[in-house]
């Protein structure tokens, strides 16, 4: 197959797969639809199509009361009231209103901002932005587990410390950090916490969060729901509270502005519902075919080992790491047969390697020879076996060609 650089190539791979169709083991980059969701909403883009601002007069009224419904059914899959729930466009933006919202309301009492190494983009760049605009930053490392060090997190507070913000759940290697301890550890000391869920939700129970966590952020795509709708859940006691990102309009109690997206809303009080009734019911189920992956890859190939802690981390994904390969190499080889990635989708145009696993102490070298596959309900134990073949092969051949991996076995 041939296979080129650019936008071209990018295509040119596109036209060859149309009439395929890949295995998908990239379920933390982003989930199909599922059908109980889509028929939820499909009536709100046709015979349903109000605006839920419209107070007016029924059309407007039909499309509040099905928000509210929505509200309610995320509020009920997290523990807490409906009103501290707002929906956004996503975690992306969630994260945006929480971080720079929350910085505008408490200058008054400082200017330094807590964060783990291992945090998404949507954390790390907005605390640069206003690490430029004057707030001093505190980066926490992890060990080379990727797992967070308590006493060493709580040796980064501060009197003026004003925000901690931390994933509950990382999204390259789902290795799971205490969020609860890192909760009461800030609730002690009264500095909020904001928290990514985004891999989280769906995936581990999150009830009673508001006991430890001040603001939590969620996308329904990640968990069978559709793209660009999201929530943000905010402790109704908190103070300061965020100052709003964007105005125009006063929706969602005058936090969050604009025409709200009622049939993306629909879907995610579905994907709620979804999450409440079958997605943690096969978590066990999702970890068995993880674990079988891993089995066999592991036992074919040598130099091979799984990136992050195996025990504290998510039942949906493996990140492993290939000695003497080059992840985007050996992806080249199969990308009309086996959808995985090298990390987060959000930096898969960066030729760059993982922020995440430099962090955990991994070279250049070993980032960039690493690869993440992530699971879903869909998965079945066969695409998992074919999956494992056509990675084993795909790695033997690149081997062959590699001098990294020569020059390892001393020819």
């Amino acid at each position: 197959m041939k296979i080129e650089n650019g936008v071209a190539g990018t295509f040119y791979i596109y036209a060859e797969c149309k009439n395929m169709k890949p295995i998908y083991l990239d379920y933390h980059a982003t989930t199909p639809v599922a059908p109980e969701v889509l028929e939820a909403m499909l009536p709100w883009f046709g015979d349903h199509f109000g605006n839920a601002a419209s107070r007016s007069h029924p059309y407007g009224w039909r499309a509040s009361e099905a928000v509210e419904i929505a509200r309610e059914k995320v509020s009920a899959m997290l523990g807490v009231s409906a009103k501290e729930v707002f929906f956004t466009s996503g975690s992306t933006e969630g994260l945006n209103m929480a971080i720079k919202g929350l910085a505008e309301a408490s200058v008054s009492k400082g200017k330094h901002i807590v964060t783990l190494s291992t945090e998404h983009k949507a954390v790390l760049d907005p605390i640069a932005w206003l690490e430029k605009r004057g707030f001093e930053v505190t980066i926490v490392p992890v060990g080379s587990d990727g797992m967070l060090d308590a006493e060493v997190f709580a040796k980064s507070l501060r009197d003026d410390t004003i925000m901690v913000v931390a994933m509950w759940a990382n999204n390259e290697t789902g290795v799971i950090h205490p969020i609860a301890e890192i909760g009461r550890k800030c609730r002690a000391l009264k500095i909020p916490v904001i928290c990514d869920a985004t891999q989280a939700f769906g995936k581990i129970p999150m009830q009673d969060i508001g006991s430890h966590v001040d603001i939590l952020c969620l996308s329904a795509h990640k968990v069978f729901g559709p793209k660009g709708v999201g929530a943000i859940y905010i402790n109704q006691n908190l103070k300061p509270f965020p100052e709003p990102l964007i105005h125009g309009g006063g929706h969602e109690g005058g936090f969050r502005s604009g025409t709200l997206n009622v049939p993306g809303i629909v879907g995610m009080g579905a994907c709620a519902d979804l999450c409440q009734d079958k997605l943690l019911l096969h978590a066990s189920q999702v970890a068995q075919l993880r674990d079988h992956l891993e089995s066999i890859i592991t036992s074919q190939l040598e130099a091979i080992r799984v990136n992050g802690n195996t025990e504290h981390r998510l039942p949906t994904v493996t990140n492993l790491a290939v000695a003497g390969v080059e992840s985007q190499a050996v992806m080249s080889r199969f990308r009309t047969q086996l959808a995985i990635s090298s990390g987060s989708a959000c930096s898969s145009a960066d030729p760059a390697p993982s922020h995440v696993l430099l962090a955990m102490g991994l070279s250049r070298e070993e980032a960039k020879s690493s690869f993440r596959f992530s699971f879903g309900w869909p998965t079945t134990q066969n695409e998992v076996a074919r999956a494992a073949e056509i990675f084993i092969h795909a790695v033997n051949e690149e081997r062959k060609i590699s001098p990294r991996w020569q020059m390892m076995q001393g020819s």
